[in-house]
């Protein structure tokens, strides 16, 4: 008899369940990195919306009138003007553009607390389907304004409301599904490794939007959109909500169940601390009640360590390309491709706070070492970036890491935690609710960070990373009761 090829003998080494679990991680992935893809343009097209006046410029008018009526032939001919796009090329430029992004993201965080309640009640297949469809239209909406020659203010905003909207349907329901099929062994590291399809998907955004960004911005919206409207479709096509419909075991049984997150009346950590999600508790119980969420021992002190690490965070995500052109005189192509390297830093920092709260089984421990790491690093940031582009890579790299890790780890392996909580008593259908609760709390730091530095940036760039440095403190301050609870049950199980 033949010896099998190793291809063949690499592919049966895997169990059915082994092969499903493999392929949801992979597909929820890929369709979460299409969101972030569609969010990362506005940042790289910044640099062209507005650009910096030539010092000679339409010197010595007579009159409004006299300008007006030499640059109204520009206006028929061409979609750019000197200084950039109209309504963008004034000198208030920097609080349009964050209006820009406060739209999107206070929309995204409004919508967040509904996302979750919602999508408990429907099927997340055709929730998800939905929402990447009208979030590859409203992406795609906002990049043809360039193409109709479109000035108006209000249809940029409009466009990004829309989208901030339909995008919430993302997270809570890739979330749930992926809690649904990997059980609390190692999920840190896991979801660690899970979460950095944000990166994954903004890297991508970034060099998608660079590639068309100074020829034609207008792309650097549209492909993105018919990106995540593909990928809609194949969600329609291929996602498996939950292991239990197609005969999968819940977890896997070789991995031990471990209680990372610490009760609020006790410090045991035991196998029996959180019940195994039966086919009951997903097709049998309610859905909770968002009181009844919040009451969830963590839920609220992460939910507000989350909204100053994701102020910090997304701040980073809609201003480092313009602070790079500033600083280091880039054009917007080559500032959108080197704002890349945070990102990369970004997918180190979730993988390694995953495997460290692993090892130590402490999620509110890692998150605050690496937020007391984070502030003085953004100071050195501010400073060294000014010396040259070699510095500033490294230092996008660090921060990158250390600024992305906590927010990494709340929103993936800790959300799932409490989503699982003993509390819930088995109740699978909890997790979109916890979820969308701490990202939309997350949300809303996320949609102040870029306004404030829309507002602080003409007086410095400094004055806005002494805003992020604050920031950290913030969120560190509101881990500090569960870090105390955690080294204290870690002090009593070692005597």
């Amino acid at each position: 008899m033949a010896q099998l090829p190793p291809g063949i003998r690499f592919v049966t080494s895997f169990s059915r369940d082994q092969w499903y679990r493999a392929f949801i991680f992979s597909l929820t992935f890929l369709l979460y990195a299409s969101f972030h893809l569609s969010r990362k343009p506005i940042s790289i097209v910044k640099g062209e919306l507005h650009k910096h006046c030539a010092a000679s410029r339409q010197v010595e008018l007579d009159s409004y009138k006299e300008y007006a009526v030499r640059i109204q032939p520009v206006k028929k001919t061409s979609n750019v003007s000197q200084c950039g796009w109209e309504p963008f090329d004034k000198n208030n430029y920097k609080q349009l553009l964050g209006a820009l992004d406060y739209s999107f993201l206070c929309a995204y965080a409004i919508g967040m607390y509904l996302s979750g309640i919602i999508g408990e009640r429907l099927p997340i297949r055709y929730y998800l389907t939905v929402g990447m469809l009208a979030s590859g239209l409203f992406t795609a909406m906002f990049g043809l304004g360039y193409f109709y020659n479109i000035h108006n203010l209000w249809f940029y905003i409009m466009a990004q409301i829309a989208n901030g909207l339909v995008q919430t349907t993302g997270w809570p329901s890739v979330v749930t599904c992926i809690g649904n099929w990997f059980g609390k062994g190692r999920r840190g590291l896991i979801m660690g490794i899970w979460n950095s399809h944000t990166s994954v998907g903004n890297i991508l955004g970034s060099l998608i939007a660079a590639y068309w960004v100074s020829t034609c911005w207008g792309l650097s919206f549209v492909m993105p959109g018919v990106i995540i409207a593909v990928m809609g479709i194949v969600c329609f096509l291929f996602l498996i909500e939950h292991p239990k419909d197609i005969s999968c075991s819940c977890t896997p049984s070789s991995v031990k169940m471990q209680h990372l997150l610490i009760d609020s009346e006790n410090c045991s950590v035991s196998l029996n601390a959180i019940p195994e999600v039966t086919g009951e508790g997903r097709h049998g119980t309610s859905a909770i009640s968002f009181l009844g969420a919040l009451r969830i021992p963590g839920v609220i002190e992460f939910s507000l360590c989350l909204l100053f690490a994701k102020l910090v965070s997304y701040t980073f995500l809609f201003w480092l390309p313009l602070y790079i052109t500033n600083v280091e005189h880039l054009d917007a192509k080559r500032a959108g491709d080197l704002s890349t390297l945070f990102d990369v830093g970004g997918i180190f920092g979730g993988i390694l706070a995953g495997l460290i709260s692993d090892r130590l089984e402490k999620r509110a421990s890692t998150c605050g070492m690496m937020l007391l790491l984070a502030a003085p690093t953004l100071y050195m940031f501010s400073a060294v970036s000014k010396m040259g582009l070699e510095a500033t890579v490294v230092m996008l790299l660090i921060s990158g890491a250390l600024v992305n890790g906590p927010y990494a780890l709340i929103t993936t392996a800790v959300s799932a935690d409490l989503g699982t909580h003993k509390s819930l008593k088995g109740n699978a259908r909890a997790l979109s609710t916890v979820t969308a609760i701490i990202d939309g709390t997350g949300s809303v730091g996320a949609a102040l960070g870029p306004l404030l530095a829309g507002l602080i940036s003409p007086s410095g760039w400094n004055n806005v990373f002494y805003m992020l440095m604050v920031a950290d403190a913030c969120a560190l301050l509101f881990l500090l009761r569960l870090i105390q609870k955690e080294l204290r049950c870690n002090a009593d199980r070692t005597l």
